[in-house]
């Protein structure tokens, strides 16, 4: 009795050895991206210009570093609070904790670097080394994003009026605080803008930009995205009030995607939230969408004709998605 006692206990120390070696590897050795680029973001009209369209209506930074209207349809931006970050994402929401949105405005980021700036959009690594959830998509920009883009939406962010709030801490239900710390990845190097007059090239670097993907690629149950589906729709996004969004097809497919639309409908399809009129109010029982249409609504007309002739080039994929669903009922 006392070997197996012996043998028990023995055991337990290694499992406790391994267990501490492992986080302290996970603390020590990720995230795997190298220091801050040198990097200087000259603030010409031009530059901060573009970095305007990409943060409000591309990459949409400043919606979801804004806090947002749920009482009216599409969750348009609050205007007071531009910039300062404070939107929430919990557990009512499906989220794993509670991640609150970072103030990007020259309030929080005026000690910090033009190079800090771009590898945390890029790369999903803070000033200080903390790795970043990726609601922000991070990756989708480190990979396709060029680097004049990038530093164009830094010279924008340093124009932005400074607004400062106190934000809450994230907090991620372990072991998500070490599963993230190997999420960030170095950004892709040299990645060239399209010339627009490539409309569907241009096209697929804005769709990539826009991070189209990360919403509208269903994915599986551990919530990775399904490859074979992209663009296909159907991902889940749980509403407070216990229904479910489900997101587009947006591949070439006739009867479940794109693939019967006109180029003049996609367009409407946005500018019809341009004026404000559509943002409708809703109850808190009814159906709404994280579909961020204020800020999409936004781009151009040529920008949103170019993504549509990338997207009709979209290899089809028959997924039928039923917009609107309902949380399964809790079970003890």
């Amino acid at each position: 009795m006392r070997l197996v006692l012996k043998i028990v206990g023995v055991l337990a120390v290694c499992l406790v050895v391994i267990a501490a070696g492992g986080y302290s590897y996970l603390l020590l050795a990720y995230p795997k991206v190298g220091a801050a680029p040198t990097l200087t973001a000259e603030a010409t009209p031009e530059r901060i210009a573009r970095g305007k369209y990409l943060a409000d209506h591309v990459a949409v930074c400043t919606d979801c570093h804004s806090q947002r209207d749920w009482t009216r349809y599409a969750g348009p931006l609050k205007p007071d609070t531009y910039g300062a970050g404070g939107e929430v994402w919990d557990e009512a929401v499906g989220f794993p904790g509670k991640l609150v949105a970072r103030n990007i405005t020259p309030a929080a980021l005026a000690s910090w670097s033009d190079g800090e700036i771009v590898r945390a959009f890029t790369e999903g690594v803070s000033r200080d080394g903390t790795p970043l959830f990726p609601l922000m998509p991070y990756t989708s920009y480190g990979k396709h994003m060029a680097r004049e883009d990038a530093l164009a939406i830094v010279a924008y962010l340093r124009t932005m009026a400074p607004r400062s709030q106190q934000l809450a801490d994230r907090r991620l239900h372990f072991p998500l605080p070490l599963v993230v710390r190997t999420m960030p990845t170095p950004a892709t190097a040299n990645v060239a803008r399209p010339d627009p007059s490539d409309r569907v090239a241009y096209g697929q670097y804005l769709v990539n930009i826009a991070a189209c993907a990360d919403c509208h690629t269903p994915t599986d149950a551990q919530k990775a995205p399904i490859a074979d589906k992209r663009l296909a729709g159907g991902q889940e996004f749980p509403l407070p009030n216990g229904l479910i969004a489900r997101s587009a097809n947006l591949t070439s497919d006739a009867a479940t995607g794109l693939g019967a639309w006109s180029e003049e409908q996609f367009i409407e399809r946005f500018k019809a939230y341009q004026d404000g009129s559509a943002h409708v109010p809703v109850a808190a029982k009814d159906f709404n969408t994280p579909m961020p249409w204020q800020s999409y609504s936004g781009m151009t007309r040529e920008d949103l004709g170019a993504m549509f002739a990338y997207l009709k080039t979209v290899p089809a994929i028959r997924n039928p998605v039923e917009k609107v669903g309902r949380q399964a009922a809790a079970t003890n």
